[in-house]
């Protein structure tokens, strides 16, 4: 899908765009699942960890699904091409050279760190540059602050950093060697 296009059957189709996948993982219930192989779980740009939720969320998620109302409805607030737009926009969001390098340079630790058995590849620098800049286009500034590096880090590198068998061992996490690093 990186490619714009999947193919099924022989078959060759070129995605819509703009186009992103979603996925879900459950750490409970894996049988009869596998985890997909570094190179693709490389190609997805973040990895949100979901907590369960709290008691008055809980209760909203019941009472949704539970009493017989009808499905709610969602507003579009973004066509397809202003999401296009918006999209090139936070490409042309300036960062400074130092703060790139800083992103670079923090990669690249990721390869070499304590506990490391793979850091991350070259692709999690640019998703990682991208990353801060929609959280700076998001907040309405007009270029990069370190901040953003710092917030889109573990999302960006959490999934893309495998631990050594000792550090898994320890409980170490991929999130506390990005911490580490920064």
């Amino acid at each position: 899908m990186q490619e714009k296009q999947v193919t099924t059957a022989g078959e060759t189709r070129e995605l819509p765009r703009p186009f992103f996948v979603l996925a879900t993982q459950n750490p409970i219930d894996q049988e009869g699942t596998y985890p997909l192989p570094e190179a693709q779980t490389d190609r997805f740009l973040l990895k949100i960890l979901v907590d369960y939720p709290d008691r008055d969320e809980e209760r909203a998620i019941v009472d949704r699904y539970t009493t017989g109302a009808a499905d709610p409805t969602v507003d579009r607030v973004l066509s397809r091409d202003g999401l296009k737009r918006a999209q090139q926009l936070v490409r042309q969001i300036p960062i400074a050279d130092d703060v790139r390098d800083d992103v670079i340079d923090l990669v690249r630790a990721t390869r070499t760190a304590e506990n490391v058995e793979f850091g991350a590849s070259p692709r999690a620098s640019m998703g990682l540059v991208l990353a801060a800049k929609a959280r700076a286009f998001l907040a309405g500034r007009s270029h990069v602050a370190r901040e953003d590096v710092e917030a889109m880090a573990r999302p960006v590198l959490r999934h893309r950093i495998i631990v050594d068998f000792r550090a898994e061992r320890e409980g170490v996490t991929p999130d506390e060697v990005v911490s580490e690093l920064l």
